[in-house]
């Protein structure tokens, strides 16, 4: 039934099986497909089209320009004589245009190879390329972010400053501009709010001084009718001892152009200061807690302050200076301030409110590291700021040559200082940092005791002691400082060969702040740091800025030092000033 079943398919979708053999033979099929193919109408001989004339099947094939440019010239003038030889006709033509092609090329690539093989130091700011400027930021570790920046000054005469304020510049030595100079000072002179992040020592005081000069010189000068209106520009500075450092640097400058500068800091009497107010001052430089004193006692008033700087503004939040530096920017006018637009990146709008009648604040601030308190500060006071950062965040400058020793013990330590004193590789003046106060003194009778004459700096001092100890040392009267943390920021003394913490700093900030005191302008320095077993906690940290360094060595005792291995959890020492 199954045969039948699928005979039955077979049949009705098959059709039926056919036995019979096909009679179509392969003769029909050939005459078949002969009778379907095309045939011209004409006799093969009467074709034209002579596939096989040399003047087409022999054609010079055409060199495209960028195979020319590689071509030597022989290889070149062999290629034309081809031309002639191959191409009776037009050969000459041909090889004509061949050579005047390469001639073009080559005189091309010649002006473009000179033009790009010059170094940017060699060339006019007219033949600088995006290429040259990204070379020349790289070289000097300048990164900036922001919209609108101008490109940073090469040198002072490419600086558009004004001709009186390069004359004063030459004047007090400043030859080469420094990295932060080179460029904070273009944008800030085209009246943006600016963020620099550069460590101690790199020329910053300078970087903002200057825009500012420039920026108070267009005002009008301050009279009998103005002078009680405020100052034209504030600077805050966490510490006395920097302040006065800006107001004697400020001076330089200032003084030439017919300004006057005033501190306003602790450890003056206060009449003094307000009898250099009464005579009026374009420029204030202070610390937060003493202004906010003066600004609450309603001594002075800010009306007409349209320049605002904030130095080592880190520094002042360590110090805990948050919450009087709010209130200082708070106490200025409100109809000065900036739009928070793109307006703010534009210089041209910008320059456009820098009349006699209506003029925006400008805002600028420097740092060394960027806390979360600094940040918020910088959101709510600045206004599209530009961002300048000199070398790695956190990082010490490349003139400081880092060395560290594993010493255990005071005495040890003493006598290990004595033999780096007597060496005599280092030479005057010489800062070493203790953590205690109270050691200060202690050291310092040790050093006396080894022929050298010796000054201590320390919380408990009072201003006149803080400062005639600074005076001698710069005078060369005493040739070794020791000090807390207290002069590890803003005390300006030149020329420092050598710094030694006796002690290790209790956060790396406040190392790279120490050493800092030295390899500074752009001259080197040493800085060599005893260590203990109480200096744990900060070793990983020391390990990875010491390693940065392209001039200091990381010693093996601390590359395996098991807490150099990872970063601890826990916080900083407390140290006493």
């Amino acid at each position: 039934m199954e045969q039948e079943d699928e005979a039955a398919f077979r049949a009705k979708y098959l059709g039926p099986p056919v036995n019979q053999l096909s009679t179509f033979s392969a003769a029909k099929k050939k005459r078949r497909t002969g009778a379907t193919q095309f045939n011209f109408d004409w006799d093969p001989t009467e074709d034209t089209s002579r596939p096989h004339d040399p003047l087409y099947s022999n054609r010079h094939p055409e060199i495209s320009n960028f195979r020319l440019g590689e071509m030597s010239e022989n290889d070149v003038r062999q290629e034309a004589e081809a031309l002639r030889r191959d191409d009776p006709h037009f050969g000459d033509d041909r090889a004509r245009r061949l050579l005047e092609r390469y001639k073009e090329i080559r005189e091309a690539a010649a002006k473009k190879t000179k033009k790009l093989g010059k170094h940017w130091s060699e060339k006019s700011l007219e033949e600088m390329q995006q290429r040259d400027w990204r070379i020349f930021k790289e070289n000097f570790g300048i990164s900036t972010k922001g919209g609108s920046i101008p490109n940073p000054m090469r040198n002072w005469q490419e600086s558009n400053l004004p001709q009186q304020f390069l004359d004063i510049i030459y004047q007090v030595g400043y030859d080469e501009p420094t990295p932060i100079q080179k460029a904070a000072i273009p944008i800030a002179l085209q009246s943006r709010d600016l963020i620099g992040v550069a460590v101690t020592g790199s020329g910053k005081t300078a970087a903002f001084l200057l825009p500012l000069l420039v920026y108070i010189s267009r005002l009008p000068p301050l009279t009998e009718s103005n002078k009680n209106d405020g100052p034209y520009a504030l600077i805050l500075a966490p510490t006395r001892e920097l302040a006065q450092q800006i107001e004697s640097e400020a001076k330089k400058f200032a003084t030439p152009l017919g300004f006057n500068v005033v501190s306003i800091v602790g450890g003056h009497t206060q009449t003094e200061q307000l009898s250099a107010l009464e005579k009026g001052a374009e420029i204030i430089v202070a610390t937060p807690g003493r202004l906010v004193d003066y600004i609450e006692s309603r001594f002075l008033v800010f009306s007409q302050c349209c320049y605002v700087i904030m130095d080592e503004a880190d520094r002042m939040i360590d110090q805990g200076f948050e919450e009087p530096l709010t209130k200082i920017l708070e106490a200025m006018p409100v109809d000065n301030e900036k739009p928070d637009t793109e307006e703010a990146e534009d210089p041209q709008a910008m320059s456009r409110y820098l009349g006699l009648t209506h003029r925006f604040r400008q805002t600028m601030m420097y740092t060394a590291t960027m806390p979360p308190a600094v940040e918020k500060i910088a959101t709510k006071y600045l206004r599209r700021p530009a961002r300048v950062n000199i070398g790695n965040l956190g990082e010490a400058v490349d003139t400081v040559e880092q060395r560290v020793e594993f010493i255990a013990g005071e005495e040890k330590r003493k006598r290990r200082l004595q033999e780096i004193l007597n060496s005599g590789h280092f030479k005057p003046p010489i800062i070493v940092f203790v953590n205690i106060k109270r050691n200060c003194d202690a050291v310092a009778r040790d050093i006396k005791q080894m022929g050298y004459n010796a000054v201590t700096l320390h919380g408990s001092k009072t201003q006149d002691q803080r400062e005639a100890a600074l005076a001698s040392l710069r005078n060369g009267d005493t040739h070794i400082l020791v000090a807390t943390d207290l002069a590890g920021r803003g005390i300006d003394v030149s020329d420092v060969s050598l710094v030694v913490n006796f002690n290790m700093a209790s956060s790396i900030e406040s190392y790279t702040h120490r050493i800092g005191r030295t390899g500074r302008a752009g001259k080197s320095g040493v800085a060599i740091t005893f260590l203990g077993t109480e200096d744990a906690d900060v070793l990983y940290d020391l390990k990875q800025i010491i390693s940065k360094s392209s001039i200091s060595k990381v010693p093996e005792e601390l590359r395996r030092h098991e807490a150099a291995q990872n970063r601890p959890n826990k916080g900083p020492r407390k140290i006493e000033q």
